[in-house]
């Protein structure tokens, strides 16, 4: 059986994660109160993150700006769009 969650992001409860994503109090907050279903969202999110910002993620400083930016995905006021971005045209 699932182990079910009171998703913070979609406010409904759902599928939880079967793992912790990163081993601090951040990826236990996430494990404890986010969904499968918004986790798969933060990473589609996230790769356009990584890519308008072109982020090398084995810097520091790019893993605090994405450590920031899923923080506010999930938990604020939610992740800003790169000042630059735009979407992919549809064909």
């Amino acid at each position: 059986m699932a182990r079910m969650v009171n998703c913070a992001k979609l406010g409904r409860e759902l599928e939880g994660m079967p793992f912790k994503p990163w081993d601090n109090e951040l990826g236990q907050r996430i494990f404890d109160s986010i969904s499968m279903d918004a986790w798969k969202m933060w990473l589609e999110y996230s790769k356009m993150i990584i890519n308008e910002y072109r982020l090398d993620l084995t810097s520091p400083r790019a893993q605090k700006l994405l450590f920031d930016e899923v923080e506010k995905f999930f938990f604020g006021e939610g992740s800003q769009l790169p000042p630059d971005y735009v979407p992919p045209q549809s064909k």
